[in-house]
């Protein structure tokens, strides 16, 4: 007797598990890749601190994007307010960089994990690890063209999947390690 009535809520708790694993919001978009705005990323995404060479920083949820692959990975940046550190660091650390994949940017490829990232002077991108050490630095351009610069955005690229992340009219092309 108690079998028989164990059955009914037995498949009552798959069937809710089942409709759960797919109504998931990061899966409703597999199976697209597509570009990720401050809306969809914020403090969603990225938390609102982040932790870099010894300090939390907050990241600006207004100036975040990302790029979320068919595969359901991402590519996630914040711009932070790096106020609180050393002026020489601050020159270099603008942004908060997360590859959940291997990424190129400028040729080099990046290893997924949290960075560091700044464009500097003399049209230079740099990407430091969590203790402000350099990865690799490639070079950057300015796109004069560009009508409306923001503080960060991230968009399509010439080439099919790639993408440039911008800080004002600066930029760097990035796509998915092969």
């Amino acid at each position: 007797m108690k079998f028989r009535k164990t059955i009914p809520l037995l498949a009552a708790t798959l069937l809710a598990a089942a409709t759960f694993s797919f109504a998931r919001p990061q899966d409703s978009a597999a199976g697209k890749e597509s570009i990720l705005k401050a809306a969809d990323v914020g403090n969603k995404l990225l938390p609102e601190k982040v932790f870099f060479r010894g300090q939390s920083a907050p990241v600006q949820a207004r100036n975040t994007g990302g790029v979320r692959y068919a595969d359901g990975f991402f590519v996630l940046v914040g711009l932070v307010d790096s106020s609180g550190y050393s002026t020489g660091l601050k020159e270099k650390y603008q942004a908060y960089l997360i590859n959940e994949v291997p990424v190129v940017i400028g040729g080099q490829t990046l290893k997924p994990g949290a960075y560091g990232v700044g464009f500097v002077e003399g049209n230079k991108f740099i990407v430091m690890d969590i203790a402000a050490n350099d990865v690799f630095q490639v070079s950057s351009a300015s796109d004069a063209g560009i009508k409306h610069p923001t503080p960060l955005q991230i968009t399509s690229a010439s080439g099919d999947g790639s993408y440039r992340l911008y800080h004002g009219r600066d930029y760097v092309e990035f796509h998915r390690a092969k």
